[in-house]
């Protein structure tokens, strides 16, 4: 049994601004446009305005004046949430308890009076995608974490939305769940190709979701792309420091060289010599060698022990104390020389 053919409805954001009566300004005009099929998650700190954005697209929100909100080139900026053809998840679930399982994915169906023989029909085959089908006639309070948030997507995904829309979907289960869930969320996502917009604050979601991601910051667009770029090639600072961890070297360059506390770095990107300069890297971007081995050395400040890796603290290298990670089956002494190596590739130069 089958939901039938997903629907891939490209989705446009046209100057959507959004204020609220006390004068709030939660969202700056956003331009954005969705291709039908595609997961964008948009991802920031909270009162970015991420989830403003979400409730714009689904119709819990109207835009500020001039804004306009389409699907499939049509204008759907009038219509309420139940005319737009959505599925949504919310963070709370929002389940019935006085429905059971059957009923709460069902409930979507009957507000838009589907005869009862296609609404079994429908409601069994979204339980037997979520592998829920022995849970029917349980009640929503009689749910783990993990079985009410596949019943909320089944809930979202039988009235075969036009645009599927998640709210921050894993934040109340635990770690380990939360991944187990992640991951069958993308291999849904993929399998139904269904238009799917995800709100997050968790950058691993983000970059395991998201064919693009929206990184917000105060109600603002601070960068929009595929994650590999969005992790290595971030386009500012906020963007830099706010996903993953960032090393800062700040020094002064000379000849195409560095120069730190520590040594001296390589560089080829043909900047031309300054008496100051900033350059980023990742910590799993420096390599720890013996020390005398390389151009750049310091010492271990600290080594947290993370099972397959070492995240080591190195002071000495730069102005801050650097973070680098090494195998985990070395140990480190606190005050150890440490040498490292770091590819003229993987330094990152903001622009200015």
């Amino acid at each position: 049994m089958t939901l039938g053919q997903t629907v891939r409805t490209p989705v446009q954001l046209q100057g959507c601004a959004k204020t609220f009566p006390d004068g709030t300004r939660a969202l700056e005009p956003l331009d954005l446009e969705i291709a039908g099929g595609e997961t964008v998650v948009f991802l920031g700190p909270s009162g970015c305005g991420k989830t403003t954005t979400l409730r714009l697209v689904a119709g819990l929100e109207a835009p500020d004046p001039g804004g306009r909100v389409l699907f499939d080139g049509q204008e759907v900026t009038p219509l309420p949430i139940e005319k737009r053809q959505v599925g949504m998840v919310f963070q709370s679930y929002a389940l019935f308890p006085n429905m059971d399982v059957a009923g709460n994915v069902g409930y979507g169906l009957r507000v838009r009076r589907l005869p009862e023989a296609e609404r079994q029909n429908r409601v069994a085959a979204v339980l037997e995608m979520m592998a829920i089908g022995d849970l029917a006639h349980r009640r929503s309070d009689q749910l783990s974490g993990g079985q009410r948030q596949r019943v909320a997507l089944a809930r979202a995904l039988a009235v075969q939305p036009r645009v599927l829309l998640l709210d921050e979907p894993l934040t109340a289960l635990d770690a380990a769940l939360r991944e187990r869930l992640r991951v069958e969320i993308d291999g849904l996502l993929r399998r139904l190709g269904v238009t799917a917009i995800y709100v997050t604050h968790d950058q691993s979601e983000a970059m395991a979701l998201g064919d693009r991601i929206v990184v917000m910051q105060q109600g603002r667009v601070a960068q929009v792309g595929p994650p590999r770029d969005i992790y290595f090639r971030p386009t500012n600072r906020f963007v830099a420091e706010f996903i993953g961890t960032m090393n800062l070297l700040r020094g002064s360059l000379r000849g195409g060289w560095l120069q730190l506390p520590g040594g001296r770095l390589q560089v080829s990107d043909g900047t031309p010599d300054a008496v100051e300069i900033e350059y980023l890297c990742r910590p799993e971007a420096v390599t720890v060698t013996s020390p005398g081995a390389t151009t750049l050395s310091g010492r271990v400040a600290s080594a947290l022990f993370l099972g397959d890796r070492t995240r080591l603290v190195v002071e000495g290298v730069g102005q801050q104390p650097l973070v680098a990670e090494a195998p985990g089956r070395r140990a480190f002494r606190q005050g150890e020389e440490v040498g490292l190596q770091l590819d003229a590739q993987d330094l990152i130069r903001l622009p200015t």
